[in-house]
């Protein structure tokens, strides 16, 4: 039997399977059992019991999920959209981030210098490729203007 054709038995136990590779939160792996043809009977009932063993956690994945994401060098909007993309509530979120404890400034000067070196924009053109970067990395416009302005003054 090929491995695509073998299916855990319950919805339990694929659950389990999906969790022992990584953090999931509760409607990413809601959806990734039913996408699998779980009934959906089935799929609240493994629900329901990986939570109530701990095993699921929207607060853990939030907050595993954010240092992950600031070690690649991303900002806080960004993180918080795809937090909520994955179906983490906005209070779990905003505690994961308040929590959190990042120098978001520094974060994103490193990102700025990471990627463009040392060497402060040279002209406009630069300063505006540098600035669309750190907004296409989620720093808020505020974060992006320091960044470049303390990299400008050295």
């Amino acid at each position: 039997m090929s491995r695509a054709n073998r299916r855990p038995a319950s919805a339990l136990d694929a659950g389990l399977g999906l969790l022992a590779r990584r953090e999931h939160s509760v409607r990413e792996l809601g959806a990734k059992l039913a996408m699998r043809g779980y009934p959906s009977g089935e799929v609240e009932t493994a629900l329901e019991a990986l939570r109530g063993r701990g095993l699921l956690s929207d607060e853990r994945f939030a907050d595993v999920f954010l240092r992950s994401r600031v070690e690649r060098g991303q900002g806080a909007l960004k993180i918080r959209a795809q937090l909520m993309r994955r179906g983490v509530r906005t209070e779990l979120i905003e505690a994961a981030l308040n929590g959190a404890e990042v120098d978001w400034d520094q974060r994103a000067q490193a990102a700025r210098r990471r990627r463009f070196g040392g060497e402060p924009p040279a002209g406009r053109s630069q300063q505006a490729r540098q600035a669309r970067f750190l907004r296409g990395r989620g720093f808020s416009p505020g974060q992006v203007a320091r960044a470049l302005a303390v990299d400008n003054a050295l």
